[in-house]
């Protein structure tokens, strides 16, 4: 039923069509960028009914292809009206009044469930809004919809892993630039056969249903769909945008972040869910915003000019072989190392000084105690047990998703993990826990006083491995501006010490998995961006490297299935 709310949305206010000028040439929001939304609407060549209408028009025909929303804002024409009256009577509240914005449904809105994509949360109302969606609000964004994600954010099944993209209340999202199922034996189970990324999505904003969306990171999150579905985002610093009221996983790596189909769109959207320091979340005061929250002015065409731009090869462009291993590891295909060749080579074009290599030194440390590819992520407890791994997201979300539901006091559906874990065993027949919960497991054994001082020890060692041994380790010692990673393959180290990295569209890739696909299914191809990653607070150098790439590039294209 909430996917049918817009058809009767669209159907009711065709006239509102009608009644614009014949002479003038229709507004469309395909492609458009905010910009260009605020120029047609400061100019009355559309309003903000007129863009509602629209994409309730594009979600009305393309979502049953795509699953990219879990909920439509069934007030959402309401509120563009009373934005055009407010716009009408001289009051524009900044650069997104007026502009449909999409959330990812684990962030709080208290006109829309916000679900997590868990059943035991369907429906769930929260008792008070998102930091960042009050901002939004403050704006002058139209909440349009909640977004497809990753059940939990993807911290639910380990053992199989839970595909991205999919959650017990939508089934799986696609991608708009293939979104057909995967024709495979082995993985006939319904999901895409073109991946869509996660835990968030951005097949919504690719494909136009709303002119950008907030997506959230704890290790890729925002990086991965933005890559796989051409985006342009920003993966910010921890604490560069206020977490409360997100649904978390760890406070030690979680973070809000723009999704867009363009660095300007993002840039906009990244200073409005900034906003000032929050009292509800301490980390807020770890980065000085720019003044009026405004990142546009770092968006120089000249950006790459005189910035030196670190190549990690060892793992992330080429295989490397760890201590004690036999065979080597990472590295890029074919076609990723001609793309990645391709972007270099238009970095030093536009006067970027290029240190290549500039490997990681955690990454190609022959002790394997110092590297950091041979210290995982903990997922079992098998694996607690041989602390060889992590056990941050485990701990981390036995502490902070508990505190989590006790802050919705008498909405909460459930009080505790162990209580989500049992509702989950308990309704297994209803379409919960596909995949199982061995990640929920795992979390729920984490007893806060007895792991305490392993937790201390394994976060110490993220920190050293992916920062002082690692990314500090390589800019310091080589004067770098930002290191450059293929796709979203960097996303894993910048996330363990929370640092920036901003992606930008630019190519495609074969899509060629193992197993293959059947001979008759012939694969569109998969988007591959570039990111660029440096320290904490460095959001405005990374934004301009990002924009100035963009503009001499401009490789982005829209997604031909959804027209």
């Amino acid at each position: 039923m909430k996917r049918m709310l817009p058809v009767v949305l669209c159907l009711a206010a065709l006239p509102s069509l009608a009644a614009a000028k014949p002479s003038a040439k229709p507004f469309t929001v395909v492609e458009a960028s905010i910009p260009e939304m605020q120029e047609a609407l400061r100019t009355g060549r559309t309003t903000s009914h007129e863009l509602v209408l629209q994409y309730l028009t594009r979600i009305a025909t393309y979502e049953d292809k795509l699953h990219a929303a879990i909920t439509v804002n069934p007030h959402a024409l309401e509120e563009a009206d009373a934005l055009d009256r407010e716009r009408k009577a001289g009051h524009v509240r900044g650069p997104l009044h007026g502009i449909p914005i999409a959330l990812k449904d684990n962030i709080h809105t208290t006109n829309l469930p916000t679900t997590g994509g868990a059943l035991a949360f369907e429906g769930m109302i929260p008792p008070y809004e998102a930091t960042l969606t009050k901002h939004l609000r403050d704006a002058g964004a139209i909440i349009l919809a909640k977004t497809q994600l990753t059940e939990l954010a993807n911290w639910v099944a380990g053992n199989p892993s839970m595909p991205n993209n999919y959650n017990a209340l939508n089934g799986f999202g696609f991608n708009p630039y293939d979104p057909r199922r995967d024709p495979r034996e082995a993985t006939a189970d319904g999901r895409p056969a073109l991946n869509t990324g996660g835990s968030s999505s951005g097949a919504g904003t690719a494909a136009n249903f709303w002119a950008a969306n907030v997506g959230t990171e704890t290790s890729g999150s925002i990086l991965s769909p933005s890559n796989a579905n051409m985006l342009a985002a920003v993966k910010p610093t921890v604490g560069r945008i206020s977490r409360y009221g997100v649904i978390p996983i760890t406070a030690d790596q979680d973070t809000p972040g723009p999704m867009a189909k363009s660095v300007t769109d993002a840039a906009i959207l990244l200073g409005i869910l900034e906003g000032d320091p929050d009292p509800n979340d301490p980390a807020t005061t770890r980065c000085t915003p720019p003044p009026n929250h405004d990142y546009t002015p770092f968006l120089k065409r000249d950006g790459l000019r005189g910035a030196r731009i670190g190549i990690p090869r060892a793992f992330y462009y080429e295989k490397l072989t760890l201590p004690g291993e036999e065979k080597p590891r990472g590295g890029l295909n074919a076609d990723q190392a001609k793309v990645m060749s391709d972007a270099i080579a238009i970095l030093k074009e536009q006067g970027a000084i290029v240190v290549d290599p500039a490997d990681i030194p955690s990454i190609t440390d022959k002790d394997p105690k110092n590297n950091y590819l041979l210290w995982g992520v903990c997922s079992s407890m098998e694996e607690v047990k041989e602390r060889k791994c992590s056990i941050d997201l485990a701990y981390g979300i036995e502490r902070d998703f508990n505190h989590w539901l006790a802050s919705l006091g008498d909405k909460a559906p459930v009080k505790t993990l162990t209580a989500l874990r049992e509702w989950n065993t308990a309704h297994q027949k209803l379409g919960a826990i596909k995949y199982g919960q061995s990640l929920l497991d795992i979390s729920d054994a984490m007893d806060l006083e007895l792991f305490r001082t392993r937790y201390e020890s394994d976060r110490a060692n993220d920190l050293r491995l992916a920062a002082t041994h690692g990314l500090d380790e390589v800019m310091n010692a080589q004067h770098l501006d930002a290191v450059l990673f293929p796709g979203s393959f960097g996303a894993s180290i910048a996330a363990r010490p929370g640092y920036p990295t901003v992606i930008v569209p630019f190519a495609t890739v074969p899509n060629t998995p193992t197993p293959a696909f059947p001979e008759s299914f012939h694969a569109n191809p998969v988007p591959f961006g570039i990111s660029f990653t440096a320290l904490a607070c460095s959001e405005p150098t990374l934004l301009r490297l990002a924009y100035a790439f963009e503009q001499s590039t401009h490789r982005r294209v829209a997604p031909a299935g959804v027209p």
